[in-house]
């Protein structure tokens, strides 16, 4: 179906219906840009958020960003967001609220259905599962591995810890993110999202701390709500100029290793096998 692998270190909030911040949002520097028909639309204006997404997708994406868009949990409202968001210009959409592994199906069958509908070619609508609750939680793995259009999943972390009493931050949010970061290497997708709450834009200091942990756990970018976030995030979330020299150096002195028969050597004083390999190369094509 799509064989798409996402590089999202930062992907900005942007309610559709705000002229002011789409004008503005493909300068921002995130590597996508969600159009926001959820939360952020207030139910009176959930008509009018629909019409506005073709232009503002175009628009949002010349920056060169993946353009997605949140569509609404309630079915009646969800089927008439996914008729209006696929097209061209939208690379994926961001389910919220997700529950089962039917729910996706559900959501992959229609888009299928708009694709052929508009000449689009299979496929090229991905899917990004939100986990928001206790139940989807239960479920993350084979919501992960629901359809091939799934090609990154995340935690919600204030909706999550909202519904489960949690404190934000805190031991279960790290918990919960664990379980997602394990569904989705599972699965072969990214895990994106932050151990902690995302709209803490007034402490950037914090924030950079969330993100710092949120990698250090195996997720590999996160969602923001304010511009300034989104420095922090590509960056945190980019391996560094002395990580992806030694990853050259274990990959080339590995490969000359096993030229000559050998299974197992010493890079920089450390034990290298396959396993570091394998992660070298993998953090070589994360940061390519």
């Amino acid at each position: 179906m799509t064989a798409y692998r996402p590089r999202w270190r930062s992907l900005l909030y942007v309610p559709v219906v705000s002229e002011r911040f789409v004008a503005k949002a493909h300068e921002r520097g995130a590597d996508a840009i969600i159009l926001e028909l959820e939360d952020a639309v207030a139910p009176s204006e959930k008509d009018r958020a629909r019409t506005l997404i073709p232009a503002a997708a175009a628009r949002v994406g010349r920056g060169g960003a993946d353009v997605l868009v949140r569509v609404n949990r309630p079915w009646r409202l969800a089927v008439r967001d996914v008729e209006a968001a696929v097209g061209p210009d939208v690379r994926g959409l961001v389910l919220p609220k997700v529950d089962s592994a039917e729910h996706v199906l559900a959501l992959a069958e229609i888009a299928a259905s708009v694709e052929e509908e508009r000449g689009l070619p299979a496929g090229h609508t991905v899917l990004f599962p939100r986990i928001e609750g206790p139940r989807g939680l239960l479920n993350v793995a084979e919501i992960a591995a629901a359809h091939p259009r799934v090609v990154a999943i995340g935690l919600g972390s204030s909706d999550y810890t909202i519904a489960t009493g949690m404190e934000a931050g805190g031991a279960g949010n790290a918990m919960a993110s664990f379980l997602v970061v394990n569904a989705a290497k599972a699965a072969g997708i990214e895990a994106i999202g932050l151990t902690g709450a995302i709209v803490g834009f007034g402490d950037l200091d914090a924030f950079r701390r969330s993100a710092e942990d949120s990698r250090a756990l195996g997720l590999r970018g996160a969602p923001c709500v304010h511009p300034s976030q989104v420095p922090i995030l590509n960056e945190v979330f980019s391996p560094t100029a002395d990580e992806l020299a030694r990853a050259r150096r274990v990959v080339e002195e590995y490969e000359r290793a096993l030229a000559a028969g050998e299974g197992a050597i010493t890079v920089d004083g450390e034990f290298v096998d396959v396993p570091f390999y394998e992660q070298a190369k993998r953090l070589l094509a994360h940061g390519a």
